[in-house]
């Protein structure tokens, strides 16, 4: 079963970033298969892959990213040597500014180019349409262990060879024929315009529209699209987040502009209604832009689908509908998001609802503050998480269905006074008012943990957290990847199930996918030499290479319990030394870029 995930997403690391602790000796039944460096990017991470092993896979954190240096100017030179002389003692493996002369030629070292990237992702040039924009991420789909980059819609600058890395590509699953899915965005490409107002020239780098829902049945030779109900403004958005057997596929897309957003634009200080503005498409097209990168509400409401892939594109959307009705005059965003769909038509996912579950005249202000996971079934939108309890349960959301009806995701429980994450599986086969979410004990009673997969078999596989302590933002609890069989309730740490030879190499920190045959995708931290921003290696002062932490799709594949029993320090109780990244910044990458976590995870 696939799921649609990861956004969105800038990694850094420390050394809070260790091998899992383990409970208990446990002999391997899992080997590893390592998916392997991708040339373009540093860190890759697993989605999903088919019953042949063919993996979707993210990768972030490109190598030679390509900044158009020729659309900087010396005040944005002297703006970039500023950021890096406040922040350089707070980053790892960054020095302030090595070269101001070649960097202003756009010839900069590997640490200077890292600084020049840093400062276009920060809060002002990554919200101003003026500066040149970065996705960072890609699509790779493994197919018969030969990496395919999935390009989807970038292109290269005009009079290059030269992609323009402004898109976010996420190939969230690859079907048993082959047929590749997910979404991504349109490429920011700079337009050049004179405002009327000033007779100045301008340049605005400018997209068609945001993320998109696609597939491809050539492995993105050719690409479909899944065009949105609602393109006003900004294009758009839509995600293609699983496919069954069948080729029926769900996910979500705009239906409705929020009033937010269109107050947002229309107020006479923000907005992008002046005159001036309004009688140059190109500077109104930046405005428009601008509001919606700086904004913190979203732009539009989107509504669960379901659809057929067309061999030949032009799919039919179906709308599978809201988890409630609104007052007509209650003009807040309502939405509804598919993530999943088993091979017979059943999908699941999650909504937003109002507080009180039983409400069929809602007020025009109606309570309400969770999403909940939602089966689509049958025409209906069916709550999962039963009655409504504030004092008790908060959001949940159903990430995954097997063939039986059983889903799984997780819900926010109140654990010794605090709301905490725990995974459940749920039956959508009984009558709705017998349906109850079963949250089986995990690594430890405050652990928030996730259920991102089921296999027909009733193996469960997600993520849960493995320390006590580290609550913070800036120093979370390490987490641990988890298999849990319904059959027998066993609950294991995935770290515990691997050869002992490699439980203080491989930290697997999450799962995401199950096929029925147990492979199990997963991503896993490992060390490795370190590379800079432009792809090379790092040596210290004796010529011998740095390493580095970083993180790694990998496959787990079942084997037969081969007895063997590990040492305590084979088991992964000693923390890894020098690691570069900290699982705050895994959190970020998968917090997927903006709207990306936010419709993904």
């Amino acid at each position: 079963m696939n799921k649609f995930v990861k956004s969105l997403l800038a990694l850094g690391v420390t050394s809070a970033l260790s091998v899992s602790l383990i409970s208990q000796v446990s002999a391997a039944t899992y080997q590893i298969v390592d998916q392997g460096e991708v040339s373009e990017a540093k860190y890759t991470y697993a989605q999903s892959q088919n019953s042949s092993g063919d993996m979707a896979i993210s990768a972030e954190s490109l190598y030679n990213f390509p900044v158009q240096f020729d659309y900087l100017d010396g005040d944005d030179f002297d703006a970039i040597e500023i950021y890096a002389a406040n922040t350089h003692l707070t980053v790892n493996a960054l020095d302030d500014i090595e070269d101001s002369a070649s960097l202003r030629t756009g010839n900069p070292t590997a640490n200077d180019l890292s600084w020049v990237i840093r400062w276009l992702q920060s809060s002002s040039p990554a919200t101003n349409a003026e500066y040149q924009k970065i996705g960072d991420t890609i699509s790779i789909a493994r197919v018969n262990s030969t990496n395919t980059n999935v390009g989807v819609w970038d292109v290269n600058f005009d009079g290059t060879d030269t992609l323009t890395r402004s898109t976010v590509d996420i190939v969230s699953g690859i079907t048993d024929d082959g047929t590749v899915y997910g979404a991504a965005t349109a490429p920011y490409l700079p337009v050049e315009t004179v405002d009327a107002s000033d007779d100045a020239e301008y340049v605005y780098w400018l997209r068609e529209h945001g993320m998109r829902g696609f597939y491809s049945n050539s492995v993105g030779s050719e690409i479909f699209e899944i065009t949105p109900w609602e393109i006003e403004h900004i294009g758009g958005n839509s995600a293609i987040t699983d496919v069954n057997d069948s080729d029926t596929a769900v996910g979500f897309s705009s239906y409705k502009v929020a009033q937010t957003f269109e107050d947002r634009l229309s107020n006479t200080s923000t907005g992008c209604e002046d005159e001036d503005i309004l009688a140059n498409s190109v500077i109104y097209a930046a405005c428009v832009s601008e509001n919606e990168m700086s904004s913190s509400f979203a732009v539009y409401h989107n509504m669960a689908f379901k659809t057929t892939l067309s061999p030949s594109g032009s799919p039919v959307l179906e709308e599978l509908g809201l988890l409630v009705t609104p007052h007509e005059d209650d003009e807040r965003i309502y939405s509804s998001y598919a993530l999943a769909v088993n091979n017979q038509g059943v999908a699941v996912g999650y909504a937003d609802g109002f507080d009180d579950e039983t409400v069929t005249s809602p007020a025009v202000d109606e309570s309400r503050r969770f999403q909940y996971a939602v089966v689509y079934k049958n025409g209906d939108v069916i709550d999962l998480s039963g009655e409504h309890d504030s004092s008790e349960k908060g959001s949940s959301i159903a990430y995954d269905i097997n063939d039986t009806g059983i889903a799984v995701g997780h819900i926010t429980k109140a654990v010794e006074g605090a709301g905490v994450n725990k995974f459940f599986y749920v039956d959508t086969n009984v009558e709705e008012s017998q349906i109850e979410m079963i949250t089986p004990d995990d690594f430890f009673n405050g652990s928030d943990s996730t259920a991102r997969a089921i296999n027909n078999s009733g193996l469960i596989v997600g993520e849960g957290e493995v320390e006590t302590h580290n609550e913070s933002s800036a120093n979370p609890r390490r987490t641990a990847a988890f298999v849990y069989n319904m059959n027998d309730k066993i609950f294991s740490n995935l770290n515990e199930l691997i050869a002992c030879d490699l439980r203080d190499s491989y930290d697997i920190f999450e799962a995401r996918g199950i096929t029925d045959d147990g492979m199990i995708s997963a991503t896993a931290v490992i060390k490795v030499e370190r590379r800079d921003s432009k792809g090379e290696l790092m040596l210290d002062s004796t010529g011998t290479p740095l390493t580095e932490d970083v993180v790694r799709a990998i496959s787990l594949e079942p084997i037969p319990d081969d007895g063997e029993v590990c040492s305590a320090e084979q088991e992964g109780k000693v923390e890894r030394q020098g690691a570069s990244m900290s699982m705050n910044s895994i959190w970020l990458f998968m917090v997927l870029i903006g709207l990306r976590r936010k419709f993904f995870n």
